[in-house]
């Protein structure tokens, strides 16, 4: 896309001038950023996914059996018509997983990267329902969907901002406010992260929240050198070949630390295998059970296609692809492939198309590395077809 392009889902601001001014830096209020927005999905669709065992849901009631009551789901299908008239909240995570058109609003992203974005959220909430002051560590949307939500934005956090005593949820003990707006439907809020942010119902309403990937720094360096250690023999070492004589034994010198910094950053500053471990950890799905392969040989597959068969992307995985030295690697749904530099027009098509067919495969059809590849994806799960 073009960067320099004025965007309605920006208030028309370039991607440019949002990244630049904005993102990760402070808030945007963006009024009818989706002009006339209807959601796709109503309040009592979005109850029946909270039913489903594979959709993950949680009921925030803040005057409960104790306060700021958290009921996680799947939930019976009587379990809503027993909740107050007001003040609770019902979440649905992934739901761009489970309805397309839900899936559909995030082209509208595109100027971020796609393998960035983490789910879309849903909230319905009863009049007065909400989940309490609170910040998160990541970048996220919010797009008010139906009815009225009232957003007050704060302070922003840190690990050391003092929380209201509760077992699973993170709620500020102390929000000191600075705006508040009310959002209609097709309006927008964005907040960087670590901002505090407290919204509340004005009458039943549904909202929409964008959320992105955002690894800790305790996350990067566990999972790292766990997936590093499984390419480290065990017969490398610490080692201090040539020390001189000490004169205190139980000394740690100076030397000894400057040694072992050299063994760690040997490793750990291997940029393939840091890109590699990135992009199957950034594209690791969330429901990793939905993505199942079908076992397809490659003379089926070029059959189906050939008769009309489509292959579309399972909602559930998720795509990106990088360049190294020796060619090209492409990540689906936490897994890894080394290809060869020639199938970059392909792996774009398979990342950013919708249907994969005869037409715009057909150049790939006859290539022995591209005939490959789709055959593989199929069976990893991360293709599938469209009618099944």
């Amino acid at each position: 896309m073009t960067t320099d392009v004025p965007l309605q889902l920006l208030g028309g601001l370039t991607a440019r001038e949002f990244l630049r001014d904005y993102w990760q830096k402070k808030p945007l209020l963006i009024r009818q950023a989706i002009p006339d927005f209807e959601s796709p999905i109503s309040p009592d669709e979005l109850a029946g996914l909270a039913l489903e065992e594979e959709v993950e849901s949680r009921l925030i009631i803040e005057h409960g059996e104790r306060p700021w009551e958290l009921r996680r789901g799947p939930f019976a299908e009587d379990a809503f018509s027993q909740l107050p008239e007001r003040d609770w909240t019902l979440l649905v995570q992934a739901v761009d997983q489970f309805v397309p058109d839900v899936a559909e609003l995030l082209k509208q992203f595109n100027f971020l990267p796609s393998w960035r974005i983490d789910d879309v959220m849903i909230s319905f909430a009863a009049p007065g329902g909400g989940v309490g002051p609170h910040y998160d560590n990541y970048d996220v949307f919010l797009l008010q969907a139906h009815g009225q939500r009232r957003w007050k934005i704060g302070q922003m956090c840190d690990s050391d901002s003092p929380l209201l005593p509760h077992a699973d949820l993170r709620i500020l003990a102390d929000f000191q406010q600075t705006d508040e707006w009310v959002l209609e439907p097709g309006d927008m809020l964005y907040l960087p992260p670590r901002l505090a942010h407290f919204g509340t119902a004005e009458d039943d309403c549904l909202t929409y929240s964008v959320g992105f990937r955002a690894p800790s720094a305790a996350e990067v360096l566990t999972h790292f050198t766990d997936f590093l250690a499984q390419f480290l023999p065990d017969e490398e070492r610490y080692s201090d070949a040539d020390i001189a004589p000490t004169n205190d034994p139980h000394q740690i010198q100076r030397d000894s630390l400057d040694r072992l910094k050299a063994l760690l950053a040997e490793h750990m500053s291997d940029e393939r295998l840091l890109l590699t471990w990135f992009g199957q950890f950034m594209t690791e799905p969330r429901y990793p059970e939905l993505v199942a392969g079908d076992d397809i040989e490659e003379e089926d597959l070029l059959a189906s296609i050939d008769q009309g068969a489509v292959l579309i992307r399972n909602p559930s995985a998720r795509l990106a692809w990088s360049e190294v030295d020796v060619g090209l690697v492409l990540f689906a749904s936490g897994q890894s492939r080394l290809l060869p530099a020639s199938l970059k027009e392909l792996l774009r098509l398979i990342c950013a198309t919708d249907a994969l067919h005869a037409d715009n495969l057909e150049q790939w059809l006859t290539d022995e590395d591209g005939r490959k590849l789709l055959c593989e994806l199929v069976k990893q799960g991360s293709l599938e077809f469209a009618d099944e």
